[in-house]
């Protein structure tokens, strides 16, 4: 067998949370600091100190670890090519953690022949996280500042069946918008219980606890979905593309708590539901 095949899921998922300690400490760090650099990228999205050392860290680390996996950061990129695959959001939610909003997280997951097999999503200004792996279960702790007690919970997504009763989260009216899906959601929205825009990861992360129903977002890369792939799945969730496509791979997500992902899908679909409302208003 392959070296880089030697290394069981559990393994793989104590060093991804090994890895949210490192990243966590890192990050706080420089949270709310006076003398945060922050700069454009050529895409126009922001970067900030944190979100440079955090992938240095973690990249350094995972280096000693596993020098045989390869490695996609969303700063540094790619390298390597191997089956096993980390890949690594050092700041989800920048724009959050550069204003002083402890909305953001650090994303850690671990990619095996194209599916995402472990995923750590970590929020020390939440003083949350939450993991999950295939076969493992999906697990939240609601207190990071006690390593020496035990707070983790097992997480389950909710039981509601009907749309009527749902709640979602859309994170943007402009990503929805600039999708040309505007209509589709505010149709569903017509639908549903109750709406937000919770944003960031958080969103998925309430889905996996069961708080809400769904949530959804377009122009995402795989570094903003893969760590929150297994968390859902191991919820007892699904999480396809907007479109309904599988994985982190197609630029959208749609997480649900898998009993009304098909219900969801057929509200979104370009033209589906009501969505003419908007045009005969």
């Amino acid at each position: 067998m392959a070296t880089e095949l030697l290394h069981p899921i559990s393994s793989d998922l104590r060093l991804a949370r090994e890895l949210a300690d490192l990243a966590d400490r890192v990050s706080m760090e420089h949270f709310q600091s006076r003398n945060l650099g922050i700069y454009v990228k050529e895409d126009r999205t922001p970067v900030t100190d944190a979100d440079r050392a955090v992938e240095a860290a973690i990249r350094e680390r995972l280096a000693q670890a596993r020098p045989s996996d390869s490695f996609f950061g969303e700063e540094s990129g790619r390298s390597g090519e191997s089956r096993r695959q980390w890949i690594i959001d050092p700041i989800d939610g920048t724009a959050n953690f550069m204003r002083g909003i402890p909305v953001w997280a650090t994303l850690i997951s671990l990619v095996v022949d194209g599916h995402p097999e472990v995923g750590v999503v970590s929020a020390p200004a939440l003083n949350r996280r939450w993991w999950g792996a295939t076969g493992h279960g999906a697990y939240m702790d609601d207190d990071l500042s006690d390593s020496n007690t035990a707070t983790d919970r097992r997480i389950e997504v909710s039981g509601v069946d009907v749309l009527e009763n749902a709640s979602i989260s859309y994170n943007s009216l402009k990503g929805w918008d600039e999708a040309g899906r505007l209509a589709e959601l505010v149709s569903l929205e017509r639908e549903v219980w109750r709406t937000r825009a919770y944003g960031e990861f958080w969103s998925y992360m309430l889905v996996a606890e069961g708080a809400l129903e769904a949530a959804g977002e377009f122009d995402l890369q795989p570094y903003d979905m893969a760590a929150i792939v297994p968390i859902i799945a191991e919820a007892g969730g699904r999480f396809t593309s907007v479109d309904g496509e599988e994985g982190p791979w197609h630029g959208s997500a749609l997480a649900t708590n898998g009993i009304l992902h098909e219900d969801f899908l057929a509200a979104l679909r370009p033209g589906g539901g009501a969505a003419d409302f908007i045009e005969q208003a």
